[in-house]
């Protein structure tokens, strides 16, 4: 089931499922209670999904019907015939929202429960797009759809700074695990798109305002690049001229220590020549001294 209010891409979302379905060689058909094959078809190549070609190739069909053509029950015979015919490997119904219009919400989620057991038993995958009547997000739609769905993504607007953006997160996904994050949703010409939202002062940041906190993310971690940088050409610059003394003060110590050696040995030589000397003039007093 996919949820939202209008304008949020629920439309959008099946399309995208039913794409990726044909690209799979799976068979797909898509029942539209609320817009024409034509006009989905030329709505979703605005955004870059071609279905033409997986209807041309066989792979998807299309059922559209308003609901107030028929009663319930003739939906849902007409439903049983078309997937009977083409026997599709999955099944859209985009929106279940406007079979209200032709009977009660009791009478609606009967009909449901019926479909939604006879596709079961099929092996046929469905996906529901239902209308959310306001932005409070309500633990029930008003089908009473949501608790026949194995899994269940809701689409809700995000309106802060002056913009309007859409989140995306899975409200259920029986018997498999699943992330509890909100996305941010993003519809372009290049198809959908989940961003990771960031986190402000202010809570969950989406659209513009995302993209400011990101740029100052980015000029934060650029400065503090820059001053990192810098303190370490501050430390380069510093460390050469502290070696450059260290360099200065070993050769004057050098010289020093040279010039001290030198004073040694001249007085080591000079002594050793007085006592050279010495011994010499007392050899000769030795050998000058008379004889009796």
């Amino acid at each position: 089931l996919v949820s939202g209010t209008a304008g949020t891409g629920k439309t959008s979302i099946a399309a995208s499922f039913a794409n990726a379905t044909c690209l799979e060689g799976q068979r797909c058909i898509y029942f539209a209670f609320e817009e024409s094959p034509a006009q989905i078809r030329r709505n979703m190549l605005s955004i870059g999904i071609d279905l033409d070609r997986h209807v041309n190739s066989g792979l998807l069909e299309f059922y559209a019907a308003r609901p107030t053509l028929y009663g319930l029950e003739m939906h849902l015979v007409a439903i049983h015939k078309k997937i009977r015919k083409f026997k599709p490997d999955v099944v859209i119904l985009d929106p279940i929202t406007n079979l209200i219009t032709v009977g009660s919400v009791s009478e609606v989620k009967s009909m449901l429960i019926r479909l939604v057991d006879f596709l079961q038993n099929e092996q046929i995958t469905v996906m529901f797009t239902a209308l959310a009547l306001n932005n409070l997000i309500n633990e029930q739609t008003d089908e009473g759809i949501s608790s026949l769905v194995d899994s269940w993504l809701l689409i809700r607007d995000i309106e802060a700074n002056g913009e309007r953006n859409r989140g995306l997160y899975v409200m259920k996904a029986r018997g498999k695990g699943h992330s509890n994050q909100v996305r941010e949703f993003v519809i372009s010409d290049e198809g959908l798109e989940l961003v990771d939202v960031y986190l402000g002062p202010e809570g969950v940041l989406t659209g513009s305002a995302r993209q400011t906190h990101m740029l100052h993310k980015q000029t934060g971690i650029a400065l503090h690049d820059q001053a990192v940088n810098r303190k370490d050409r501050e430390l380069s610059r510093k460390r050469k001229l502290l070696e450059s003394k260290i360099a200065g003060l070993q050769t004057e110590f050098e010289s020093v220590e040279e010039e001290l050696n030198k004073v040694y040995l001249e007085e080591e030589l000079k002594t050793k020549i007085q006592e050279e000397t010495r011994l010499e003039m007392m050899e000769n007093r030795k050998s000058n001294k008379p004889r009796h």
